[in-house]
């Protein structure tokens, strides 16, 4: 939970876990966290003055020594709200990478062919678009639609973080898209209305749409028990079941605004108990980020 902040300045958040343990699960070669962020450093990539919340420094330093402590070689850095529009830090991240990262960044609705070619070159694959109430609310549509125009020509994906309630208030929405389309964290359901609730069931149908992808992340996000989250389990199963071919996994480190602070070492574990076969965990973490980021290896 954050701290106390005086109202109109950014709330402070809690920092990740610092010791996080050595997972007994060993991910495959060329395994991929699919969901991870950089946080500045502020001093060298500044968070921008509207952000609704500050969190701890968390660079491209720390994330590569958590990868390496976890055993990912590959991963997606995610712009975060903190940094709004200026995509700095991500592509520093990439850039320092050796090709082993790609990015989604956040994007301005007037954003030039030229920024958009700075950023393709720079590993980015996607655009974010948040609706979520905690992190401002629900955007502008029309903003949504000229940055979706914006980004077809370059064969980008977006990528939409809404709570579980979102996914049915904007299914037309999302049922007119031409362009690939990640929904973060499972949609962010409430565990504790169980996988029958209306919102999942909405998000299982909306996986019959080949251009629809999730993140089977983010336990500590939907579970109402708190660690270790198991109750979380059914509705990544029900997903692996539903769409096993359009799935991600992620840490989500270093965790914006979590309830539930994880430890990524267990996340990593907890991935591997919910799903127990190793063909499958292998397309999760390795098949499928690789034909959505890394489409020039399928080919080649």
């Amino acid at each position: 939970m954050s701290t106390a902040n005086t109202p109109g300045t950014p709330r402070s958040i809690l920092p990740p876990d610092p010791n996080p343990v050595k997972p007994r699960y060993v991910p495959p070669p060329n395994a991929c966290d699919g969901h991870c962020h950089v946080f500045g450093p502020a001093a060298k990539f500044p968070y921008a003055a509207n952000r609704s919340y500050t969190p701890e420094d968390a660079g491209r330093e720390r994330l590569a020594a958590l990868h390496k402590h976890l055993g990912f070689t590959r991963a997606i850095i995610v712009q975060a709200s903190c940094h709004g529009t200026d995509n700095s830090a991500l592509l520093d991240a990439i850039a320092h990478s050796n090709g082993t990262q790609r990015g989604v960044a956040m994007v301005k609705p007037d954003v030039s062919d030229k920024e958009l070619e700075r950023l393709h070159a720079g590993g980015v694959r996607g655009a974010r678009i948040n609706f979520v109430a905690h992190l401002g609310g629900a955007p502008d549509m029309k903003a949504v639609d000229a940055v979706i125009a914006r980004i077809t020509p370059f064969g980008w994906h977006i990528q939409l973080h809404m709570d579980a309630h979102e996914v049915t208030q904007y299914r037309a929405f999302l049922d007119g898209l031409k362009v690939p389309f990640i929904i973060d964290h499972m949609g962010r359901p409430e565990a504790k209305h169980g996988v029958k609730q209306a919102a999942f069931q909405q998000m299982l149908d909306l996986m019959k749409n080949p251009l629809a992808w999730t993140k089977i992340s983010g336990p500590e996000r939907i579970s109402s028990t708190g660690k270790p989250f198991h109750d979380a389990e059914p509705f990544v199963r029900e997903l692996i079941a539903a769409a096993p071919d359009q799935l991600l996994w992620g840490t989500d480190f270093p965790h914006p605004n979590a309830t539930y602070m994880p430890n990524d070492g267990e996340l990593v574990d907890l991935f591997a108990k919910f799903c127990d076969d190793e063909a499958m965990r292998k397309k999760i973490l390795v098949d499928n980020p690789t034909r959505l980021y890394w489409p020039e290896l399928v080919a080649a």
